[in-house]
């Protein structure tokens, strides 16, 4: 029997190894800025006065302010049990723009990732259940963020070197 191992196995191999040199830092970035986007485009459709989207390069400079839509959506879609609409409404939106900032800044990070988290988990099961595909895989990348923490590039990092 032979010891030497196939030409696929070696490839097999290879590939991991190479895989396995990918900075968690990198994927710790490309997490924190993927679910901050999500949740942050979630909170612009909640206010009315700033709009800012890095992504589209679309800024517009004000003061926030709840938009009455926001409330209408609590009201008539979300109908969350035991929280007024105009509650929720505020702070879904507070939530989905301060939490989002500090992931991106990678401060508190674990904290923001667990908020939004349980946001996350609010809107899976009282909300849209139907879609735990995607509630999923939010789930999993703010779970990496709270037990591997926001990686290199971060507030954090910085602070725990101090």
């Amino acid at each position: 029997m032979s010891t030497t191992p196939s030409p696929i196995t070696d490839l097999i191999t290879r590939a991991h190894a190479l895989m396995a040199r990918i900075p968690e830092s990198a994927v710790a970035l490309l997490g924190r800025f993927s679910v901050a986007a999500v949740f942050w485009k979630s909170g612009q459709t909640k206010i009315e006065g700033l709009q800012i989207d890095i992504v589209d390069g679309s800024f517009e400079l004000g003061w926030p302010r709840l938009s009455s839509s926001a409330v209408d959506l609590f009201r008539d879609e979300y109908q969350l049990p035991l929280l007024p609409p105009e509650l929720g409404a505020v702070m879904a939106a507070a939530g989905e723009h301060l939490l989002p900032l500090l992931l991106l800044a990678g401060l508190g990070t674990r904290f923001a990732a667990l908020g939004l988290l349980g946001m996350t988990a609010v809107i899976q099961f009282l909300v849209y259940p139907g879609a735990y595909p995607t509630h999923g895989v939010w789930a999993a990348v703010l779970l990496w963020l709270m037990v591997r923490g926001p990686g290199r590039l971060s507030i954090d990092h910085w602070l725990a070197r101090r």
